[in-house]
């Protein structure tokens, strides 16, 4: 019988998950639509307007104009990975931001949530969560063993809301990219499969309506609920 210490543990009875093929997502806060130039690109290029600084560490804009967001808009949507989805705000109807499938590797059963881009209409409400609930619920559901989560190790906001969302830390790739002209070092957070169950279980419990009161402030914390989950916390955000 071959060591399980020396050579992994055998993965039995699983077998590659599909490519990611679903054209919405719908939840209670938010829903999801594959990213479409002509119905999405001037709701989001209003959001995304308010505020510049939301560009800062992705590879690509700010957009000057409704008419460039748009192209950038039509290239994006016109591969297949990375896939990428518009998030909607079901209470205000507007779209408000965009995240994506990629580094999409069935053979591998992983997959990375990446390219988040959430307006200031949209950041810090349930919508923004759920969108993302919804999308690793997909992807744990569709059979991948793995969901990654990368960010500029600088941008210490990311990495917030990757420790907010159960994600768990695995290290900094240095010198990893060069991006707008500039190094970025990697910071990589996941969760795997057998962890999945307990932060379904914390995401339904802080998407649940009476977690809120009359204004819309939760009352358990999202964090308090994944904490006990995640397998490592990132000292960028704990210092010793």
């Amino acid at each position: 019988m071959t060591d399980p210490a020396k050579f992994g543990n055998p993965v039995e009875g699983w077998t590659p998950p599909e490519t990611p093929n679903q054209i919405a997502f719908l939840g209670r806060y938010a829903r999801l639509e594959r990213l479409n130039a002509d119905q999405h690109a001037v709701d989001l290029h209003r959001a995304n307007a308010a505020d510049d600084r939301i560009w800062d560490y992705l590879p690509y804009g700010p957009f000057a104009s409704a008419a460039e967001y748009r192209r950038w808009a039509e290239g994006s949507a016109a591969g297949d990975d990375p896939i990428f989805y518009a998030i909607r705000d079901e209470e205000t109807g507007h779209f408000g931001g965009v995240a994506s499938f990629l580094r999409i590797k069935p053979e591998a059963g992983s997959i990375e949530v990446g390219h988040i881009n959430l307006s200031a209409e949209i950041q810090r409400t349930r919508a923004a969560t759920e969108a993302l609930y919804l999308m690793m619920k997909w992807v744990f559901q569709a059979g991948y063993r793995r969901f990654e989560w990368k960010c500029n190790a600088l941008n210490l906001g990311s990495r917030r809301a990757a420790e907010r969302l159960g994600f768990s830390y695995e290290g900094v790739f240095r010198q990893h990219l060069v991006v707008k002209g500039r190094n970025r070092d990697t910071a990589w957070f996941a969760m795997i499969d057998s962890e999945w169950p307990a932060l379904q279980s914390a995401f339904e419990t802080w998407l649940r309506p009476e977690n809120f009161d009359a204004e819309g402030r939760q009352i358990t914390r999202l964090s308090d609920l994944t904490r006990p989950i995640r397998i490592t916390d990132d000292p960028a955000l704990h210092p010793a």
